[in-house]
Parts: C-alpha cells; structure tokens; sequence
C-alpha cells in the first residue's frame, strides 16, 4: 500500500529553506564525465532545489571544480557505469524523493513547479517525464526521439539497474506522469554526435559480448537498415522532413556500429 500524504509529509517533504530562500524538498543527482562546458550552467539552474550532488566519473577537465563552484555537492565514483554513479549518489541523498538529471538536461521552471508540488503530496511511488529532444537546432516531434519517456522521479530507496549503456531504474509497479517536459540536448554539432556514437556503440557492444553475444552478417547487414526503415516510417521519422531522414540514418549507423565492434571482440576472442 502506498504511504498516505500525512506520511509524505512527516518524511521531509515540508519546504526547505536555505538562507532566506524556500527551496524544494527534493535532491537532484547529475553523473558527469567530462562535463565542464556544461556542467555550471545545469547546476545553476537547479538552485530551487534543496540539494544537487554530481557524481563524477573521474573527469580529466574542471567538471568537479565548475560544478562545486555553482552550488553543487560533488562525490567521486571513478571507473563504474552510469548506473553505479547514479547509485552513488542516491545513497547519499538527504530528501525522501531524488530527480535524476543529465548534464546536458534542462528542467524549465513549470517542471521545477511542478516537481515541488508532486513531492509535497505525491499520488505515486515513481513519475516519468518527456523529454523535449533537441537535435542540431530543432525540437524533435516525431520517431522515438519524439516518443521519449524516462523514470526519474523516485523515492530514495531506488536504485538503477546496472548496465553499461541504457541504464534504466528498477521497475516500479505504481508510475505516474508528469505534466511539463525535460529538455535535452543530447549533441553540441555532428561532430559531437558521431563521437558519442562511437563511444556508447562500443559498450553496447561489450555488454552484448559479456552476454555471449556473437555478430553474424544479418547484424551487420540486416539489423541497420530494419532500423532505418522501422524508425523512418513506423516510428514516423519521415514526418520530421531532412531532420527524421538524418536521424533515422545515424540510428542505423550506431546499430551498424554496435556490431561491427562485436563482430571485432569476436574475432579477437577467437584468435
């Protein structure tokens, strides 16, 4: 049975106040990686909320330097995935309920609203949100970029599934929806886009190889183009003009990625 509202109450969802500023009884948990261009602004515009803790990965740059400086409290956790980062810092937090938020993540002042009203009487255990996807300069309305539902409000006791690429929280049976969209801006250029394709098809493919995994030549031929065509036209890419076709091809390029670099660890295996 789910926690009546008094409960929620008693649990330290009451205002927070800080200095003389009445913040959100909430914590806000960020895992960085080389995040030092963007990392001082997303802190920043998180100052409503009672706590923002990043974790970092062991940056090489300023990330930790940049994000302590806006406001954030920093923890390390060197060396794990994203999951155990998220996970490190949801153990820490102080509040009841954590917002889980990237660095290229912007949570606009009606979801900050709306996210102090929730936590002050929530009617579910968990809440998923949209996030708003910008691609190269346009919002994306269409294809699964269009679609894009994530869990991430939760209650403390939480934790992420651990996986190397596509970390998700551990089911919850009670989910509700939030009303107003997170916006994400996954890729500074093209340049940016291929470089992190590169890099998340190459732990897809480790975590497929980990599995016993093995690449054939329908996943190097096949696979990739049901992806282009399922998201062009099934998904509905196609209506998003250029952009949807560009989209659709670079989701086909990472799937084409993901097993050629399983197809290579095979080989490698084998030899």
């Amino acid at each position: 049975m789910r926690p009546s509202r008094a409960a929620d109450c008693s649990a330290g969802t009451h205002p927070v106040r800080i200095g003389n500023v009445m913040r959100t009884p909430i914590t806000i948990v960020i895992p960085t990686l080389n995040e030092a261009a963007q990392i001082a602004e997303c802190v920043r515009q998180l100052a409503w909320a009672a706590e923002v803790i990043v974790v970092d990965g062991g940056s090489s740059d300023d990330t930790a330097a940049q994000a302590s400086a806006a406001g954030a409290r920093v923890i390390e956790a060197k060396g794990g995935t994203i999951a155990g980062q998220r996970n490190a810092g949801i153990a820490q937090a102080a509040h009841p309920w954590v917002f889980a938020v990237d660095a290229d993540e912007r949570v606009t002042p009606e979801l900050a609203a709306e996210l102090d009203q929730v936590v002050r009487a929530p009617d579910h255990e968990a809440y998923r949100v949209k996030r708003r996807n910008l691609l190269h300069g346009r919002v994306v309305t269409h294809g699964r970029w269009g679609r894009d539902w994530v869990v991430r409000l939760f209650r403390r006791e939480r934790r992420y599934i651990e996986r190397k690429v596509h970390e998700g929280l551990e089911p919850v049976p009670d989910i509700g929806a939030l009303a107003h969209e997170l916006v994400h801006v996954p890729y500074r250029d093209l340049a940016h886009h291929v470089q992190k394709m590169v890099v998340w098809s190459r732990l897809g493919a480790e975590e497929l190889a980990a599995q016993g995994r093995r690449a054939g030549w329908s996943d190097l031929m096949v696979r990739p183009a049901l992806r282009f065509w399922r998201e062009l036209l099934i998904n509905g890419a196609l209506w998003q003009g250029a952009a949807g076709a560009a989209s659709a091809g670079m989701g086909a390029v990472g799937v084409f990625l993901k097993y050629l670099f399983l197809w290579d660890l095979n080989r490698r295996s084998d030899a």
